[in-house]
């Protein structure tokens, strides 16, 4: 190659290893570092077109139970393992099927395309129910779902499905943290 075509060639050169820089950098800033999942920022865009798009689409949220006292008690690191667990579950029963996302602290949001596609959240609850083993303690885990089926709804926005899914997740907390079973908006 002569000097003036790589000369030529430079600049578009640093212009594409910029623009991958900042896609990575996008990206990265849209997924939570600890678990992988989507951040509220990354979620939200999907999460809308998901829900514009399909007629049976839910939306969830999910808050860990006593998450303080497993901090508390086991530590930050088991707390991070709890989290983690948390959100390889959620993500697990979505497959595919939607998105998940770590809202943040122990709250997580998902949303499904259709219920039909996923396992029941029975199947979801018992899974976060499970408890997470860390440096061979046995910590037991708990959460609290709450979930809104968007044709439910008056008018099917993200905004009021999660609005009417954290409702149903405080009418979960309120009937007892460790013994409660997910609730539908009705």
């Amino acid at each position: 190659m002569n000097l003036p075509t790589i000369t030529a060639a430079l600049p578009a050169l640093g212009w594409a290893l910029h623009g991958s820089l900042l896609a990575h950098r996008l990206s990265t800033a849209r997924r939570d570092p600890l678990t992988g999942l989507h951040t509220r920022a990354g979620w939200t865009a999907r999460a809308e077109r998901i829900a514009t798009r399909s007629p049976h689409a839910a939306a969830l949220l999910v808050d860990l139970d006593d998450f303080k006292a497993i901090n508390d008690t086991h530590g930050h690191a088991a707390g991070d393992a709890v989290i983690t667990a948390t959100a390889a579950r959620l993500a697990d029963w979505v497959s595919g099927h939607g998105i998940a996302a770590r809202l943040g602290g122990d709250e997580f949001a998902a949303i499904i395309t259709n219920p039909a596609h996923t396992p029941d959240t029975a199947a979801l609850h018992e899974a976060l129910h499970h408890p997470v083993t860390y440096r061979g303690q046995t910590i037991p885990v708990a959460a609290s779902i709450g979930i809104c089926h968007l044709a439910d709804l008056p008018v099917r926005t993200l905004t009021d499905a999660l609005s009417a899914a954290d409702s149903a997740m405080y009418a979960v907390k309120g009937r007892g943290r460790r013994n409660n079973t997910p609730r539908t908006r009705s």
